[in-house]
């Protein structure tokens, strides 16, 4: 009997197996197999020039090991490599921070009971999640313009500034402008979020706090901040991910510009991620591009990892 139930429970296995083949095959194609083969290419030399005369000929790509970490990490391009680095974490923190402050100072105003026209602002505010990311960029750059944008000239309508400010071409200028748009993209998702979470917090806790005399932001320091940890925190730790390999801002607003002295594949704008779509497409470097991706999961693995600990993440998912 029990050898009978064995078979059973190993025929049904193998139709589990059956109807999950084709979502199996699809991951393994789409997914796992370029894996494999970025993680191939970064121990070659493997480069636009050498493609054609195939592997391990004269003329053609071999395996050289570490080589392309030690050019990034400690040859010639350590000096490029880690100013992107820092900028590219300073832009991740502050997109990352930012989304969420701003979507949580949205989701407690539309939180407010007297409020009854919120459920038109939600709407409105949801607009730039629900526009494709694409054309949203594409449209801040027409409005970024140093000559005939409309934020320019909001801004000397106002008399803000005296003149226009080069938002694309001034380094400072482009690096603010592509955390502006990055902000605009990224907050109607944290203020969805922090409206669910603060829609879970117990009205008890407020008509306590305020029965004991506790100040609003008492309540947000002691209540609101709390409550939204448990909820918030992987999911900025899965923002912060996002950013920092977010291709599109950096790339499609300035194009990684303007361009910096003395940098060879990376500008004032780029990030590690799209500086390795250069160095891949632009320099036909395959394998040092491919390096650089495997420093990028390198880098968001080890950070995540050290959050969720700091956290105690991994120690409520053990209890």
């Amino acid at each position: 009997m029990t050898k009978e139930k064995k078979n059973a429970a190993l025929r049904n296995n193998m139709q589990s197996y059956r109807y999950l083949s084709p979502a199996i095959i699809s991951i393994a194609i789409l997914s796992v197999l370029p894996i494999l083969y970025t993680i191939f290419i970064a121990f070659t030399n493997y480069t636009l020039k050498n493609q054609n005369y195939g592997y391990g000929t004269a003329n053609g790509w071999k395996i050289v090991g570490l080589y392309q970490f030690q050019q990034v990490l400690m040859g010639p391009l350590k000096s490029e490599f880690f100013p992107l680095l820092g900028w590219t974490l300073v832009y991740t923190t502050i997109s990352t921070l930012g989304t969420f402050i701003v979507g949580l100072g949205f989701a407690m105003a539309l939180r407010d009971k007297n409020m009854k026209e919120s459920f038109i602002y939600k709407g409105l505010l949801v607009i730039p999640w629900a526009l494709p990311g694409a054309i949203t960029i594409i449209s801040f750059k027409g409005l970024f313009n140093s000559q005939y944008g409309a934020i320019n000239n909001m801004l000397m309508q106002f008399n803000l500034i005296q003149d226009p400010i080069l938002w694309l071409t001034s380094p400072m200028a482009a690096r603010i402008a592509v955390i502006i748009v990055s902000l605009w993209l990224g907050f109607p998702y944290m203020m969805n979020i922090c409206i669910g979470a603060l829609a879970a917090i117990p009205d008890t806790y407020y008509e306590a706090a305020d029965i004991d005399g506790a100040s609003r932001w008492q309540k947000f320091i002691k209540i609101t901040l709390p409550s939204l940890t448990n909820v918030s925190y992987p999911l900025l730790i899965s923002n912060f991910a996002f950013n920092f390999n977010n291709f599109n801002s950096a790339y499609l607003l300035t194009d990684g510009g303007p361009s910096k002295a003395g940098s060879s594949f990376a500008g004032w704008t780029d990030i590690i991620g799209s500086a390795a779509y250069k160095m891949s497409l632009d320099k036909g470097n395959f394998g040092l591009g491919a390096a650089m991706s495997i420093l990028i999961f390198i880098i968001i693995g080890t950070v995540s990892i050290i959050n969720m600990k700091l956290s105690g993440q991994f120690k409520e998912v053990r209890e």
